[in-house]
């Protein structure tokens, strides 16, 4: 059996930390999400394609040419132009039936077994407000209509970038779409004209279509994981729930951390900190003295020091944020917080929304960070400063 995986996209709506290394590798409680993809093959898969692009040897690194007996093979995406042109790519290299999906959305293995009973198949899952996605019509136990994001709810079912096809897909024509590119939806409605296509309901599959999503896929997942207590923890510290703590890490006296919690490997954590569930702290990092952290993902090498608090926020790796640096994460009308991306204001639904980091960021003393707003890599604050504004 083999797997197309389509890694090759910018993320531009995950910018800033996007714009340092590609979707699929921005971790998420103890993976991200080409790995945590590549756990739920079943075993009978024996070759998986990735068709990747951006920022491709950091993928290749990461990887590898094999992957817990998976043999990996890289075919690349010169030039971006689209989902449908991505996965043809891989057609010379197919031998029969294969799976596809999306390198930079969860999914999860119950849901990738459900996809296998039928060919060719489509994953379907139903959702609240479908607007933001393909939406798709069924007659019993078929597709019968595929539409790129309707202005009117005509259904609650979605198409989630999962599905198992014949390579023959490909000797269907397509023409570039509306936004100048080829979409492989427009080989499905071609294969739903001429033949059929049956579809399967996914329960867990996790859209990553902005940087808020992002927390619901950290939550989910350190929910998922089992107490593990490695690291070395001195007098004074209470530890409650579901708590990961790897090798090498230091936990000390007056520090208190409810699960779920993930810390990695080589971490320094207080003294008298405070770690709040939903947090997810990658290796090498330093949370100083009265530090509060809630419901955030903070990066590899990053240092957080004393009287800083961080909540609902993501911060990248490499960071340094200085001592009384805080972070706003609600509104003092508790209104849902809006953000900008690619240029446009979009509300995030959220009532907290802190910051989002990118990599190499240093903040002054005392810096104030408000609601929603986002730092591009590299950029320094100044003592006192209070952002209002994204810092690009």
């Amino acid at each position: 059996m083999q797997v197309v995986i389509l890694v090759a996209g910018e993320g531009t709506r995950l910018r800033p930390l996007t714009l340092t290394k590609p979707k699929p590798l921005l971790p998420v409680a103890n993976t991200f999400a080409l790995k945590h993809n590549l756990d739920q093959l079943p075993k009978r898969v024996k070759e998986v394609i990735l068709v990747i692009g951006y920022k491709r040897e950091m993928i290749r690194k990461e990887i590898r040419v094999r992957y817990k007996g998976m043999k990996i093979r890289y075919i690349f995406q010169e030039k971006q132009q689209g989902t449908g042109d991505a996965a043809k790519k891989a057609a010379p290299f197919l031998r029969n039936k294969f799976l596809l999906l999306y390198g930079d959305d969860f999914y999860d293995k119950e849901d990738i077994k459900r996809c296998f009973l039928k060919e060719p198949s489509i994953s379907l899952k139903k959702i609240e407000n479908p607007s933001n996605f393909g939406v798709i019509i069924v007659k019993g136990k078929k597709v019968i209509k595929l539409i790129e994001k309707p202005k009117k709810s005509i259904s609650n079912l979605v198409n989630s970038g999962l599905y198992f096809l014949d390579k023959s897909i490909f000797n269907f024509k397509i023409k570039k779409s509306k936004r100048g590119e080829y979409e492989f939806t427009d080989y499905l409605k071609r294969l739903i004209e001429k033949d059929k296509l049956y579809f399967s309901l996914a329960k867990n599959w996790m859209p990553i279509s902005h940087l808020w999503d992002l927390f619901g896929v950290n939550k989910f997942l350190l929910k998922k994981i089992k107490r593990k207590i490695e690291g070395k923890i001195e007098k004074g510290v209470t530890i409650r729930g579901k708590v990961v703590i790897e090798k090498g890490t230091v936990i000390k006296g007056g520090t208190f951390i409810e699960g779920p919690v993930y810390i990695g490997k080589n971490c320094q954590i207080g003294p008298n900190s405070f770690i709040r569930p939903s947090t997810s702290i990658q290796d090498n990092c330093k949370i100083g003295q009265a530090v509060e952290i809630k419901n955030s993902i903070i990066g590899e090498n990053t240092k957080i020091p004393h009287l800083s608090y961080v909540g609902d926020s993501i911060i990248g790796e490499n960071c340094n944020l200085a001592a009384g640096t805080i972070i706003a994460n609600l509104r003092h009308d508790n209104r849902t917080i809006k953000t900008w991306v690619n240029g446009n204001i979009v509300d995030t639904c959220r009532r907290k929304f802190g910051t989002v980091i990118g990599d190499n960021v240093k903040t002054g003393i005392g810096t104030l960070i408000f609601p929603g707003r986002k730092i591009w890599p590299g950029k320094t604050t100044l003592p006192g400063e209070i952002v209002k504004k994204d810092i690009l």
